[in-house]
């Protein structure tokens, strides 16, 4: 299948189509998803390789830790590499790391392609940028927003898909599968991706280096990533401690249920390409303020769902869907304003970008965890309602331009 030319041409003299939009999108979707597979598996996955309980964490932390490595030393290369080779390399990395999941019989081995598969996925954060600079200023917002649709289709579906997938079958058998999709998107981006060299000049220690200078000078990216912080931390939170509360005693929820609920949380991608077009139009100011509301509304209406009634899971459903709108829709405006800062830097703004907020969902889901340990759902719901209340206020003290 091929969506372009035989031949590559180079990314700065194409305009992006709608074909290759949906392809951006889906691919951002499918390697997304490898991040995500390990935590509804976690348990299956210690008892057969022999974790102890105090070390089952660890798959899903070290492919958060990769990923996070992943943001601050690979995308930034997307700056200065020949961006269709950078993908195509991550990918096939992907799924090698991919591949030794499934067959590892020990612990170690395990753990260290859980690492390699969180660096790998970066793939999908030199894509989104990928696709922003092919795009003409006046529907950027809209074609971010679309990619951003699959990258969060893909998140919302890899639990319930490996759920479900590793019940009819083995765990491993979600890790083979998605290695031979991995395989077969290799050879889809070779044929169709075109090629986009970018014209910095520095060494990688300097393009390390430029990035400290915009994390401490780019207020426009200080805010954006600060709010989109507090967002993702609220997402973070949410989604850590709602399977524990419908696993409880109040819902009595299996894992198949559980997943069914995560499928809910899908909905939330239908706000990228609506936030995107806000974007375009100038109406970044009232998309926030949406988004953060949402956020906000979201956990004072799940504050009310508790007591494992079906008005409380129609409740609890209703506010997955609010926070899922909120956090993406802050996601694409964020993204849409931070790339309009300098096209030659986008790749490093988008790793700045994503690790701060990524540092913003790691701190929810260990509040979450402690806090639902400590005060159950009420404690956690209240708290859960702080991050985006913090992001809120921040946001009133910009200045409108």
């Amino acid at each position: 299948m091929s969506l372009s030319a035989s031949t590559p041409q180079d990314a700065a003299t194409q305009t992006i189509s709608p074909l290759m939009t949906f392809m951006f999108a889906a691919t951002c979707g499918l390697v997304a998803a490898n991040l995500y597979y390990g935590q509804p598996l976690a348990g299956p996955i210690s008892a057969s390789l022999g974790l102890s309980p105090a070390a089952t964490g660890l798959i899903v932390t070290l492919t958060q830790i990769g990923y996070g490595l992943g943001l601050l030393l690979i995308v930034p290369l997307g700056d200065l590499l020949e961006n269709r080779k950078l993908v195509l390399t991550l990918i096939a990395v992907s799924a090698v790391a991919l591949v030794a999941a499934a067959l590892s019989s020990t612990p170690a081995m395990f753990l260290t392609a859980s690492l390699c598969i969180g660096l790998a996925s970066v793939a999908v954060q030199v894509l989104v940028p990928f696709a922003a600079n092919m795009a003409p200023d006046a529907i950027r917002g809209r074609v971010v927003g679309n990619v951003m649709s699959g990258l969060l289709c893909g998140i919302m579906l890899a639990r319930p898909f490996a759920s479900f997938l590793a019940e009819a079958t083995s765990w491993h058998t979600v890790y083979y599968v998605t290695a031979a999709i991995m395989v077969a998107l290799v050879l889809i981006l070779r044929a169709n991706l075109p090629v986009r060299t970018p014209h910095t000049k520095l060494s990688y220690g300097e393009l390390l280096a430029s990035m400290g200078h915009l994390a401490l000078h780019s207020r426009v990216l200080q805010r954006r990533a600060l709010y989109q912080a507090g967002m993702f931390g609220a997402f973070s939170l949410f989604w850590t401690t709602t399977p524990l509360l419908l696993a409880g005693p109040e819902f009595g929820m299996t894992q198949n249920g559980i997943a069914l609920f995560a499928l809910a949380g899908a909905a939330g991608a239908i706000a990228s390409p609506i936030a995107g077009r806000l974007a375009d139009r100038g109406l970044t100011r009232i998309a926030s303020t949406l988004a953060m509301v949402l956020g906000m509304a979201s956990f004072l209406i799940g504050h009310f769902a508790a007591d494992g009634s079906v008005t409380a899971l129609i409740l609890l459903t209703l506010a997955a869907i609010l926070l899922d709108f909120g956090v993406t829709t802050n996601l694409v405006v964020g993204q849409r304003t931070i790339y309009a800062i300098s096209a030659e830097h986008r790749s490093r703004l988008n790793g700045l970008f994503m690790a701060t907020f990524f540092a913003g969902g790691a701190l929810g889901s260990a509040v979450g965890g402690w806090a639902f340990a400590t005060g159950g759902w009420s404690l956690t719901a209240w708290i859960g309602l702080c991050f985006p209340a913090f992001a809120f206020l921040l946001f009133l003290t910009e200045r409108k331009s």
